[in-house]
């Protein structure tokens, strides 16, 4: 923090480091909101580079301990970043539909996740983008995770045929009221779902009718 190594902020950071503390980091994720990153710790401090190296622990490790092999490192880098992209992912598409589902126009967050419409395990199309989501309900997106339910490329939301003839209470029927429906879409046309993700997500539903 700002040009003197010697001031409390950094000189904390130091210690820190020399005494294999660990700290938490906050990083920003969408505007007012912070994700707490621990445990982190301070693997290295420069003075006269203003400088210091921090590195991510294992979250559910027993120990509390700096990873000292380079494959834990590799391994708690890998989680970290996997958090972070959750995290991200979700406050954006949330934001970009104003924090309503887009099946059933739900306004409660806490009820509500960013559904990836490519799995992010795709290196190609699953990045953690606006447009390879939707913000929907947990029922509206466990039952698009297992093709129950899906979304052509035109928006037109689809649902199995094999709920379509069944006959089992109100939480059914909502279900099968969706078909033939619109998902409700951002405001901004580049947060839009993206047609080709879309379609190929819809082959999968397809397939599994």
């Amino acid at each position: 923090m700002g040009t003197n190594p010697n001031a409390a902020d950094n000189q904390w950071l130091r210690e820190a480091f020399e005494s294999h503390v660990p700290v938490i980091y906050f990083l920003g994720v969408a505007p007012g909101r912070y994700q707490a990153l621990m445990p982190t710790f301070v693997a290295g401090w420069d003075g006269g580079a203003l400088t210091a190296k921090l590195v991510f622990g294992l979250p559910d490790q027993q120990e509390v301990a700096t990873p000292q092999g380079a494959v834990e490192r590799r391994y708690a880098l890998r989680l970290v970043k996997q958090r972070l992209h959750q995290t991200s992912f979700r406050e954006a598409v949330i934001a970009a539909y104003s924090g309503r589902c887009a099946v059933s126009k739900l306004a409660e967050p806490v009820l509500l996740d960013a559904a990836h419409i490519i799995s992010d395990r795709d290196e190609l199309l699953g990045q953690p983008v606006v447009q390879n989501g939707m913000p929907l309900s947990k029922l509206h997106h466990a039952a698009f995770d297992r093709h129950l339910i899906g979304v052509d490329p035109d928006y037109r939301l689809h649902v199995a045929e094999r709920l379509l003839s069944q006959k089992d209470g109100p939480m059914l029927e909502a279900l099968k009221k969706l078909h033939g429906g619109r998902i409700r879409l951002p405001r901004r046309l580049e947060d839009r779902p993206d047609r080709d993700r879309l379609a190929q997500r819809f082959e999968l539903f397809r397939a599994a009718a």
